[in-house]
């Protein structure tokens, strides 16, 4: 039987309306389109323009090797006398190189971010993009946030990669040197380099936390400086500091600053007494210890403050 057609419809009846094709794929690919994720991509923002967060320390760890690659000389000799050592000095001795690059990578990562902090806000302001990024649907928290996971998200994740491939070439090359002499294998069981990479991603982790405070004041001062971020971020330190030592004659303030930017190694390790300070194995970690300390938490509620004021400061504020 043929349908009726438009002609035979009567006046008063309705037209049917005509379903044009579609593509049932196009529509379902359409309804499953992933959600914006600003915070995702405001953080990629953060890497693009500043390509010092990665450069710096990539530069760093390339004088380091070089400079590593030059001491070499004579190793094979060094070596036979740190062998008739006793086992904690020899493991002490070997992994001092590939210790001291850690370190040296890990301060130049902390001055990085101070300085990415201080310019976050500030810089934005400053050459009056903050009027572009601000007519974009990106919230003032989410924008702030993914300013603050710079120094402690990004950065730490940064530093491990690049201390363990210097550390890995470091080996690589200690092996080729000592080749000829038999000895390749005795940086290898003396240097654990996945336990030493277990050990170092937890004290980044714990850092990174420790540090979080400092990270949210630096945020906080670069969201409201017109000029000279470093000066406002240090000036109200060495005021509070002076004014405490000529009224009260006390200390508190600048040791509650220098425990601030060290003091998280005395609770997230056991040094086993103070003729061994190093930290050699993965008995040595103490995070529920770590966890449990009150300063850890006072400064992460203090940073938050601290975040939580950007956020709002950052609202209200035009270009300079």
């Amino acid at each position: 039987m043929n349908s009726p057609s438009n002609a035979e419809s009567g006046p008063g009846s309705p037209t049917p309306a005509t379903t044009p094709p579609s593509d049932s794929g196009a529509s379902d690919a359409g309804s499953h389109t992933a959600a914006p994720r600003p915070l995702y991509w405001s953080v990629w923002r953060e890497l693009w323009e500043n390509r010092s967060i990665c450069i710096a320390p990539l530069s760093v760890a390339v004088v380091v090797l070089f400079g590593f690659m030059i001491s070499t000389y004579g190793m094979p000799e060094r070596r036979r006398g740190v062998l008739l050592m006793d086992p904690a000095k020899q493991r002490s001795l070997i992994g001092e190189p590939y210790d001291v690059a850690a370190m040296m990578l890990i301060f130049t990562v902390f001055i990085v971010g101070v300085f990415y902090c201080l310019d976050a806000l500030y810089g934005e302001r400053r050459d009056r993009s903050i009027l572009f990024w601000k007519s974009l649907p990106v919230s003032d928290l989410t924008t702030v946030l993914s300013k603050a996971s710079i120094p402690l998200v990004i950065l730490p994740l940064v530093t491990f990669v690049i201390i363990v491939a210097t550390q890995f070439v470091m080996l690589l090359w200690s092996s080729v040197v000592l080749l000829t002499s038999g000895l390749a294998a005795t940086t290898w069981t003396r240097f654990n380099l996945l336990e030493q990479s277990l050990i170092l991603l937890y004290s980044l982790i714990a850092l990174a936390l420790w540090h979080a405070p400092i990270y949210g004041w630096l945020l906080l001062v670069s969201g409201w400086a017109r000029r000279a971020t470093f000066l406002w971020a240090v000036i109200p330190l060495l005021a509070i500091t002076i004014f405490e030592t000529i009224t009260f004659n006390t200390t508190h303030f600048i040791r509650m600053l220098g425990n601030r930017l060290t003091g998280f190694a005395a609770e997230a390790f056991d040094f086993q007494g103070q003729h061994n300070p190093d930290i050699h194995s993965l008995s040595q970690l103490t995070p529920g210890r770590y966890l449990s300390t009150p300063d850890l938490w006072i400064g992460l509620a203090v940073a938050a403050v601290f975040i939580f004021a950007a956020v709002r400061l950052r609202r209200y504020r035009g270009p300079i």
